[in-house]
């Protein structure tokens, strides 16, 4: 009897210290379901989170969904079979529409955008483009990289036949010849080196920042956003500690990366891919997020979607962009 009066004390006290008292591994994860696109710009946070378990810390599983472009994954979400995403230019699009809530910034796709041609073109500067073809998925982050490109040189992109087309297959049209130019994003561009190794990079997005500052970060269904502040400062705290390698240890990281996710890369390729990225520790996005930076940023290619994508009455980066959970989140 004194055995069973003991546990049923211990017990009784266990169950008063509540889930608390357990490690966070030990309780119940809260599943979360995340698109993403396959390239280190977009994944490169999720899947270094993954491995060193900072989402995990949280108490969270993310239950990972890859789509080929942004458009496909804001319409996934905006259907309901996404929680959230994380995605690259199209994150000042849909919810500039008012379809989604952005709060957390991955990085500037700072030369993730490319324009390569083909070497029997004769294209050798951007103004023999004109009347010519080049391939893009049109509303994504090449495509702003190249309306950005042609206007910086007096082009008028009407003078320029883009064909709309998944970067797959925009790729594969370059490849083949049916295109003599395609604008793409990072890693497409290992395909073409591989394929087709007289081809030549043109002119990547490096050379319009920070006035045509490309971002890629997070976004949530505005019922989710909604209903679920906690979760969200979960991912954003999972989140940083992942960027807290990434911006402190970019070779460690990209070597992370490269060895689980990016196999078909040479490590060498890799690392040029993922410094094609601009990152920033947590204390400077927090600078970006608290001196209105990120809002800027998000509403110059905003600009370009609501010209390109005739949006009625847009809303403003200032309303759809959330820095609040984001500045609570992360003190350092």
């Amino acid at each position: 009897m004194a055995i069973q009066r003991r546990q049923l004390i211990q017990a009784a006290a266990a169950a008063s210290l509540g889930a608390a008292a357990l490690p966070t591994f030990a309780q119940a994860r809260t599943k979360v379901k995340v698109g993403y696109l396959h390239t280190p710009a977009v994944d490169g946070h999720i899947f270094v989170g993954q491995q060193i378990g900072s989402f995990a810390k949280q108490g969270l599983e993310l239950e990972l969904v890859k789509f080929n472009t942004g458009l496909e994954l804001f319409q996934a979400m905006i259907g309901g079979s996404l929680d959230m995403l994380a995605t690259g230019a199209v994150l000042s699009n849909f919810p500039a529409r008012g379809q989604g809530k952005a709060f957390l910034m991955n990085n500037i796709e700072y030369a993730t955008a490319q324009l390569w041609v083909r070497e029997d073109s004769g294209i050798k500067t951007l103004a023999d483009l004109k009347g010519k073809q080049v391939s893009t998925t049109t509303g994504t982050t090449a495509h702003v990289f190249l309306d950005r490109a042609l206007r910086t040189n007096n082009i008028d992109p009407k003078d320029v036949k883009v064909v709309n087309q998944r970067m797959p297959e925009a790729v594969s049209s370059f490849i083949s010849g049916a295109v003599p130019a395609v604008a793409l994003w990072v890693p497409f561009d290992s395909v073409i080196k591989k394929q087709l190794p007289g081809a030549r990079r043109l002119i990547d997005a490096s050379a319009f920042f920070p006035q045509a500052a490309i971002m890629g970060g997070w976004a949530a269904g505005n019922e989710y956003y909604a209903k679920n502040p906690a979760v969200i400062r979960k991912v954003i705290a999972g989140w940083a500690d992942a960027n807290a390698l990434i911006s402190g240890k970019p070779d460690e990281a990209a070597e992370m990366l490269q060895k689980t996710q990016y196999t078909d890369v040479p490590l060498p390729d890799f690392k040029e891919q993922f410094k094609a990225s601009k990152y920033y520790t947590n204390a400077e996005w927090r600078k970006n997020y608290q001196d209105g930076t990120v809002t800027k940023w998000l509403q110059q290619v905003t600009d370009f979607f609501v010209d390109a994508g005739n949006i009625q009455n847009p809303v403003k980066a200032q309303d759809y962009f959330d820095p609040k959970p984001f500045l609570e989140t992360v003190k350092a």
